[in-house]
């Protein structure tokens, strides 16, 4: 198969480096000249395990190819990806499809002979009927088919998650477009991945009613959280009791400062925005929102608590900056209106993260970088761990506190145990656990 992936940001990059791994051959194009070129180098635009040798693989076995020339791969393509961004739109919380409708209008000019055209991007429901409208209005004569296909990556994990999926969603009740992505989607059928056919529609809806759901769970154990620190409880154990009924299940069952990232703060407001088009309104959703915009607030006053009441002239510590782990996506990440919040408080702040401090001087150019843990808990008051990756896990404590003017640790991972940190000295406070006194 031919595949012409347009975009190559997060989705569009793995996508295609995935589907060129399967022997398909994967032309990705974007309009920003200078992306191409550094990928023609090798360089990579986004931080995602395992995706270097995967596309220098693929780039070197010439099924992979970057160009910035649209016409040419989709004329000869027997299916088109649309992977673009979909941010929110300012001021309203809705999806702003400017980047889908325009690839679909370059697309439907290059279109040459029969071609699946598939969105991969994340699109309110409808989007495809769209994008068929103007496919055909720019191209009367095109022979196309229009389907959806929303992506279920994790960021960290994107390239297994695309390779044994739990499901593959194909949205389209055309024959022949079933079986062309029946065809690309062939060599997962001996990783046994179901392959899930549905109209258009359920499948645009499916990526957002996930999305909802998970940022639901996440929500939920978090105010379960809060009530564990009151009453004394657990929240790790808890969340084990629960998650053992298969029924719930385990996973985003972790409590923490709130979920931030690329979708699920940007698809729950835009699911929100979808619904009150059609006059329904999504409490739960609604809720979900807003508890998790309060709580990512709240973070900040936690660590003053633990501080004794007051930042003014103090400095914080803070590990992570990314939304999570094994990624440098800073977007809607909880460190964002932590670190605003200790700074508004009078603090100052260094902070520390293994791959996202290039993008998180866009976010918050106000405080000091440091390249290592040790140095960024150096004369610290307080540390703060805020993305657990596997790197503070195994930190040298006695060194951290020998570094440190105070022995204060705030874990809004809950990465360390609190017997341990009391039996080092330190006073440590942590997410749904009770606390325990200093030793």
């Amino acid at each position: 198969m031919r595949i012409a992936m347009i975009g190559t940001g997060y989705v569009g990059l793995v996508s295609g480096a995935c589907f060129a791994d399967f022997g398909h051959h994967v032309t990705c194009v974007d309009k920003d000249a200078g992306k191409i070129a550094a990928l023609h180098r090798g360089e990579i635009p986004i931080f995602e395990p395992g995706l270097d040798a995967l596309v220098a693989d693929n780039v070197k076995a010439k099924r992979l190819e970057f160009t910035t020339d649209l016409a040419a791969p989709v004329a000869e393509a027997d299916a088109v990806f649309i992977a673009v961004g979909t941010p929110s739109r300012r001021g309203d919380g809705h999806a702003d499809l400017t980047y889908v409708y325009g690839a679909a209008r370059e697309i439907a000019a290059a279109l040459k002979g029969f071609t699946v055209v598939i969105t991969k991007s994340t699109v309110p429901v409808g989007t495809g009927d769209e994008v068929e409208r103007l496919i055909r209005e720019t191209n009367p004569e095109a022979d196309v088919v229009v389907a959806s296909n929303p992506e279920f990556l994790r960021e960290g994990a994107a390239i297994r998650d695309f390779k044994f999926p739990d499901r593959i969603v194909v949205g389209t009740s055309d024959e022949r477009g079933r079986k062309v992505l029946g065809d690309i989607y062939r060599p997962l059928s001996l990783n046994q991945a179901p392959l899930m056919y549905t109209a258009r529609r359920t499948a645009e809806l499916i990526k957002y009613a996930a999305n909802a759901f998970l940022a639901t769970k996440i929500t939920f154990i978090n105010e379960i959280a809060d009530l564990s620190e009151k009453v004394g409880a657990d929240v790790q154990e808890v969340a084990r009791g629960i998650g053992l009924d298969n029924r719930i299940g385990s996973k985003f069952l972790h409590a923490g400062p709130g979920f931030g990232g690329s979708c699920f703060p940007k698809d729950t407001r835009a699911l929100i925005k979808i619904a009150q088009d059609h006059d329904v309104q999504l409490r739960i959703v609604e809720a979900v929102l807003g508890v998790n915009d309060n709580r990512k607030r709240a973070m900040a006053r936690k660590v003053a608590s633990v501080s004794g009441g007051s930042l003014r002239g103090k400095t914080i510590a803070v590990l992570g900056l990314t939304f999570k782990p094994d990624t440098d996506d800073m977007r809607e990440a909880p460190s964002i209106p932590l670190v605003t919040g200790l700074l508004d408080m009078g603090a100052k702040v260094r902070a520390h993260d293994p791959a996202g401090m290039e993008q998180a001087r866009h976010e918050l150019p106000q405080i000091e970088y440091c390249d290592d843990p040790y140095v960024c808990a150096k004369g610290a008051d307080a540390m703060v761990l805020v993305t657990e990756w596997v790197q503070y896990r195994a930190l040298d404590l006695e060194r951290i506190k020998a570094e440190m003017a105070q022995p204060v640790v705030v874990d809004l991972r809950n990465i360390y145990r609190p017997e341990d940190m009391a039996a080092h000295g330190f006073a440590y406070d942590s997410i749904g656990r009770p606390p325990l006194p200093r030793a």
